[in-house]
């Protein structure tokens, strides 16, 4: 069986972001291919949203949606999965490889984007920028105590892409800077002064701990209840990964006990999280709606990534940003 016309190819687009700063990208995409059809509900799809429409699209460009084997099952004429960013937990990788679709993302194009969120929480939490923002425009004038980040201890788990590029921003802050990662990276922690060490260390010195790893079967709920009581007393915990590395029923119990100074979060177990939650309502808690990667550089470098994947999969060729190749590829 021949391989489709570009033109006759249909694509299924999820991220809202993908056409909001590059709309000539994204005109072009929608000239090359027979279909594009974008999801406006402003939210990642579910299951049960993606099982009934996937069947007839040819490529999927994807956000956090859940794409799961039985999605997978019944997406007969897919292609391809082109995730827009870096993390494929959301994907079954397993039941895409059997499929024989290939699933690629993009590496690197938000790590900036990303780090530079982390510094803005960062400094949020410690100086109390959010309440003092909220208190004076509802006519108060607080006296509020923050800390500064000079001389303090900033740990970072997974000095990844988005983790150095953290690095490289917090040194100027004048803190030390430890990390926790499997890999080691010798040149550039002597560039930028980071001590390696182990979770547990790291952990009990940290004034801020930022967290920069995939989800995975070992880092599942890695911040619970046992590593919540290892942290430094007063400590800032600050999460721009997956809100899956979090136990957050430990973290509000941690909050409320003193525990922590605060946390902020740009990743939830649910997205968007429950109204109401008892997490939520701690004035200790900034939470953002996992915006990291929403900014005009880094929406502009995935949708290009995504597009150039999806397109050469299309066409038959290889893509260049693989993380599952198809042990058959549909023709």
């Amino acid at each position: 069986m021949a391989m489709k016309n570009l033109k006759d190819c249909k694509v299924l687009v999820t991220p809202t972001s993908f056409a909001k700063y590059n709309k000539n990208l994204a005109k072009d995409f929608e000239k090359l291919v027979g279909s594009v059809q974008y999801n406006t509900t402003g939210k990642p799809l579910k299951e049960s949203d993606l099982i009934h429409i996937i069947g007839e699209f040819d490529a999927m460009v994807a956000g956090l949606d859940e794409i799961t084997a039985k999605v997978i099952d019944n997406a007969k004429n897919l292609k391809v999965i082109a995730r827009y960013g870096t993390g494929v937990d959301k994907v079954d990788l397993d039941a895409a490889k059997k499929a024989g679709i290939y699933v690629t993302n993009t590496p690197g194009a938000n790590s900036v984007s990303v780090a530079e969120l982390t510094i803005g929480l960062a400094l949020a939490a410690s100086r109390n920028i959010i309440s003092g923002n909220n208190e004076t425009k509802s006519g108060g004038w607080p006296r509020l105590s923050g800390i500064t980040l000079c001389n303090k201890t900033f740990g970072i788990i997974g000095l990844g892409s988005i983790g150095k590029e953290v690095a490289a921003r917090i040194s100027s802050f004048n803190v030390k800077i430890l990390a926790y990662d499997i890999y080691f990276d010798r040149d550039f922690a002597s560039k930028y002064g980071v001590e390696y060490t182990d979770l547990e260390t790291l952990l009990s010195l940290s004034d801020i701990v930022s967290l920069h790893i995939p989800v995975l079967p070992e880092t599942k709920l890695m911040i619970n209840s046992k590593t919540l009581s290892k942290m430094k007393k007063g400590a800032i915990l600050i999460n721009t990964s997956r809100g899956e590395l979090v136990d957050e029923k430990a973290l509000y119990k941690s909050l409320v006990s003193g525990r922590l100074k605060a946390a902020a979060l740009d990743a939830f177990m649910q997205e968007p999280p429950q109204a109401g939650s008892n997490l939520l309502s701690l004035p200790q808690i900034i939470a953002t709606p996992h915006m990291g990667a929403a900014t005009d550089n880094a929406s502009d470098e995935m949708t290009k990534i995504s597009i150039m994947d999806c397109v050469a999969i299309l066409k038959g060729e290889k893509p260049g940003h693989i993380v599952v190749e198809p042990l058959e590829k549909k023709d």
